[in-house]
C-alpha cells in the first residue's frame, strides 16, 4: 500500500463525521472502520443538558498524532483521521470521530478500537457534566 496518512482535528464548533471521513485515504484499502461517540441526554436517569470539553491544548494534537502513528504501525493500517470537539457538547452532538482506513476489516476493527481506548488513557481533555442536578467534573482525562 502507498505511504501512509494521520489526519487530526480539533474542533470547536462543530465535527461532522460524515465531512471527516470523505478526508481519509482509502488508496489500496479494502475498509474503513468508524467510530463517533456522542453525548448522552441522560446519566443514570439524571438529564444531561450538555457535556463542556476542556483541553490542554499545546500537547493535545500531538499526544492524538503519537496514538494516531503508533497505530499504523501496530495494526499495519493505512490511515487515521482523529477528531474530537472541545467546548460545550449537547445531547445528540458528535464528541469525537475514528475513522481507520485498512486493507483488511479485521485490522480496521482492532485499529480503531485500540484508538478510542488510548485517546481516553493519554488524550489531556477533561470533561464536566451540566445536568438538571447540578454540574459533575468527571474523573480522569478522554
Amino acid at each position: 500500500m502507498p505511504e501512509e496518512t494521520i489526519i487530526i482535528r480539533i474542533e470547536k464548533e462543530n465535527l461532522d463525521p460524515n465531512f471527516l471521513r470523505s478526508l481519509v485515504d482509502v488508496d489500496g484499502c479494502g475498509s474503513v472502520v468508524s467510530f463517533v461517540g456522542l453525548t448522552r441526554g441522560d446519566d443514570n436517569g439524571v438529564k444531561v443538558e450538555r457535556l463542556e470539553f476542556d483541553s490542554w491544548e499545546d500537547k493535545l494534537e500531538n499526544i492524538l498524532s503519537e496514538i494516531a502513528k503508533t497505530s499504523i504501525d501496530k495494526f499495519a493500517i493505512k490511515s487515521v483521521l482523529i477528531a474530537h470537539r472541545t467546548g460545550a457538547v449537547e445531547p445528540s452532538e458528535p464528541i469525537v470521530c475514528i475513522h481507520v482506513g485498512s486493507r483488511h476489516r479485521a485490522a480496521g476493527f482492532e485499529a480503531c478500537s485500540w484508538l478510542i481506548n488510548q485517546l481516553k488513557l493519554q488524550a489531556p481533555l477533561w470533561k464536566k457534566e451540566v445536568r438538571s442536578d447540578g454540574e459533575i467534573w468527571k474523573q480522569g482525562i478522554g
